[in-house]
């Protein structure tokens, strides 16, 4: 698996989003995976609820969706030039008083470098499915455009 992920990863290299989704049940492997990719880039993954969290945690509520997208950026900025962005747990994201899209905001990561991010929820048909219709954080996104790494 790592192998074709790797593989997929350079030919993503001249699309306008260089972004691959990493998607399957829970407890498949995906951040084991994304794990071992960055041992092999030698550059860990970015846990982006722990890390987003404590620089969002000390900001009043009504000022953190709209810092949350800066506060993504500059993460990513720490990693190396050239090298793709990891990024995992991206749940935070979906934190509804945030008010922000995180499909959108992750591509936007993605038209400067590459990304690689593990996706939380599901994939059924042609959709992409983050928690229960009837819960909060729902999102549905059409999968048309995005690279996804199913396992």
């Amino acid at each position: 698996m790592l192998a074709k992920l790797e593989q997929l990863l350079s030919e993503i290299a001249g699309l306008h989003h260089q972004l691959i989704l990493v998607v399957g049940p829970p407890h498949s492997g995906k951040t084991s995976l994304l794990r071992r990719l960055g041992a092999t880039l030698q550059r860990p993954p970015l846990n982006v609820s722990l890390e987003l969290g404590r620089r969002l945690a000390t900001m009043p509520l009504k000022a953190r969706g709209l810092a949350a997208g800066d506060l993504l950026r500059d993460l990513a900025a720490q990693a190396p030039a050239g090298a793709p962005l990891l990024l995992d747990n991206l749940e935070l994201l979906f934190e509804p008083s945030l008010h922000i899209n995180p499909l959108d905001l992750i591509r936007q990561l993605a038209h400067a470098r590459r990304v690689v991010a593990v996706w939380p929820g599901e994939v059924l048909g042609e959709r992409m499915l983050y928690a229960d219709l009837s819960h909060p954080e729902h999102r549905d996104y059409s999968r048309e455009g995005l690279v996804l790494f199913e396992l």
